[in-house]
C-alpha cells in the first residue's frame, strides 16, 4: 500500500538542504532550560521545514558496561526497539505491530549506544496531531520496552555469529589490538567477544535499563518547527513513562585514560594480501580548548586527503599505500589518535617509519603558514554543509549539549578557526601527543 505519509517526509526532507542550508549561514541561536526533574533540554527552532528531530542521551554508553559483560550497552539499546510491554489500558506491542505503528504515523525512532552514551532518536512531522502521537509512542519505546527473552535468544545466536565472522578478518584484529594497547584496562578497551555476549541476558539489560535511564540524567535536543512551548511538552512526555525516582545521585566516576610509558609494537602474522597497520595512542577530551587547533593540524597531517602530509610522503612519493590518514576522536574522555593504511606486508616497515617520521617532523614544527590557511580555508568554507538538513543541525545542537559546549558555539565556529595560528597549532600538538610513545600494530605477513 502507498504510504502518503512516509511519501511526505521523504518529499520534504528532499528539499531540506535549500532550506537549512541557507539558514546555516546565519547561525540559528539555540535556547537551553531544565525540566523539574532535572531533564536538560537544548531547542534550535526553525521553521524552514514542518519537521520536527529530537535526541535524548543518557550517560549509558559502552564505558558503563561491567567487562565481563562488555557490548551490553549495544545489545540493551538494540533490543529497545523489539517491542514494548502492556502498560494498563495501553496494549503490548511486539517488533512487527512497532514497526507498523511508526509506518502508520510517518515518523521514525531509533536507539543506539556508543561508548559515552544511548541515544534515542526521533523524527516526525510537526503536525500537532502526529507530532503527538509521535511523541507519545517514542515516550512508550523510551519508558516500557519489554526485552523479550524468545527475540533475544535470536538476537544473541546471530550477533555471536557475526562475531566468529568478524575474527576472521585481518580489519577486526588490527583494530582489537590497537584498542588494547591504547585503553590497556580503560572501558574505551572494551570489546564485545563471544563470552561477553554469553554473559548478557535480559535480567541484566532490565537492571542496567533501570539504573541508568533516569529522567534526571537527560539530555535532550530538539530541533525543528516547534515553539519553546511546545518543546518542553515534548521533552516532558517524551520522559513521562520512565520511573520518576527520587533524588538523582552521582554515577560513579569513569577513569580518565591513561597516557603511555613507553611505546608498544604488535606485530601479528596473518595470510592476506595487505597488511593492515594502525599507529597512535590517547589523543584527547571533546571539551579540551585545543579541539580547533589540533583539528585544523590533523587536516594538514593527514585529514585532508591528497592535500595532506601523509598522503604525499607514503602514497605519492614512495607508492607505500594507496590511502593513508590520521585522525581523533574524542569522547567524554580521551579518545584515541590514529595514524592507518594499509600495505604490502613487505613494506610494512618502511611504510610504518615513514609515517612516523612524518608524525614527528609534525609535533616538532607545526604547519606551515601556507598549509594553516589552506586547512582553514577548506573547514569553513565546508562549514555549511554540517549545517545543511535538520539531521545535522540535531547532532550539532546534541554533540553541544552533551560534550556542555558554549551555546553559541556554532555562531562563533568560524571566528574561532580563523583565530588558531601556527603557534597554536604546534603548542597543541606537542601538547597532545608524543610520537617517541606510540602504539604500532601490523596485522599481516609471516610470524
Amino acid at each position: 500500500m502507498f504510504d502518503t505519509r512516509q511519501f511526505a517526509l521523504r518529499s520534504l526532507l528532499a528539499g531540506a538542504a535549500l532550506f537549512i542550508g541557507a539558514a546555516a549561514q546565519a547561525a540559528i541561536p539555540i535556547q537551553h532550560w531544565s525540566l523539574a526533574n532535572g531533564a536538560k533540554v537544548y531547542l534550535a527552532a526553525t521553521n524552514a521545514l514542518p519537521i520536527v528531530d529530537v535526541q535524548v542521551d543518557f550517560d549509558a554508553g559502552g564505558r558503563r558496561d561491567p567487562p565481563a559483560q562488555a557490548g551490553l550497552a549495544s545489545m540493551t539499546a538494540g533490543m529497545v526497539e523489539k517491542g514494548i510491554r502492556a502498560n494498563g489500558s495501553d496494549p503490548a506491542l511486539d517488533q512487527n505491530a512497532l514497526g507498523e505503528a511508526w509506518a502508520d504515523l510517518g515518523a521514525n525512532f531509533d536507539a543506539g549506544a556508543g561508548s559515552d552514551r544511548t541515544s534515542f532518536t526521533l523524527r516526525t512531522l510537526s503536525d500537532p496531531v502526529l507530532l503527538d502521537k509521535a511523541v507519545r509512542l517514542a515516550a512508550r519505546e523510551i519508558g516500557e520496552p519489554a526485552f523479550p527473552e524468545d527475540v533475544w535468544k535470536r538476537e544473541r545466536e546471530r550477533i555471536g555469529a557475526s562475531i566468529r565472522e568478524a575474527n576472521t578478518k585481518p580489519a577486526t584484529r588490527v583494530e582489537r589490538a590497537f584498542s588494547q594497547g591504547v585503553y590497556g584496562t580503560h572501558p574505551y578497551g572494551l570489546e564485545t567477544t563471544e563470552a561477553t555476549l554469553a554473559q548478557i541476558d535480559v535480567a541484566a539489560m532490565r537492571a542496567r535499563y533501570a539504573q541508568l535511564i533516569v529522567p534526571c540524567r537527560a539530555k535532550i535536543s530538539i530541533v525543528g518547527a516547534v515553539t519553546r512551548a511546545q518543546a518542553d511538552g515534548i521533552a516532558a512526555t517524551l520522559l513521562s513513562r520512565l520511573p520518576a525516582g527520587g533524588a538523582c545521585a552521582a554515577l560513579p566516576a569513569v577513569p580518565e585514560v591513561q597516557p603511555l610509558a613507553a611505546p608498544k609494537d604488535d606485530r601479528i602474522p596473518f595470510d592476506s594480501a595487505q597488511a593492515h597497520v594502525l599507529i597512535g595512542q590517547p589523543g584527547y577530551r571533546r571539551a579540551d580548548p585545543d579541539h580547533f587547533a589540533l583539528t585544523l593540524g590533523n587536516y594538514v597531517l593527514g585529514g585532508g586527503g591528497f592535500v595532506s602530509r601523509l598522503t604525499e610522503q607514503v602514497r605519492e612519493k614512495r607508492g607505500l599505500a594507496y590511502s593513508v590518514y590520521s585522525g581523533f576522536s574524542p569522547g567524554l574522555h580521551a579518545g584515541a589518535f590514529r595514524i592507518g593504511f594499509q600495505t604490502r606486508p613487505d613494506q610494512a616497515d618502511e611504510a610504518v617509519k615513514v609515517s612516523k617520521d612524518v608524525l614527528a617532523k609534525f609535533v616538532a614544527d607545526g604547519p606551515t603558514e601556507a598549509e594553516l590557511k589552506a586547512a582553514k580555508d577548506n573547514l569553513i568554507g565546508g562549514f555549511p554543509l554540517l549545517l545543511d538538513s535538520n539531521r545535522k543541525l540535531l547532532g550539532n545542537v546534541a554533540n553541544i549539549a552533551w560534550n556542555d559546549l558554549p551555546l553559541d558555539y556554532l555562531e562563533t565556529w568560524t571566528a574561532r578557526v580563523n583565530a588558531i595560528t601556527v603557534a597554536d597549532v604546534k603548542a597543541a600538538f606537542a601538547r597532545k601527543l608524543q610520537p617517541e610513545k606510540m602504539v604500532t600494530v601490523v596485522v599481516g605477513g609471516q610470524p
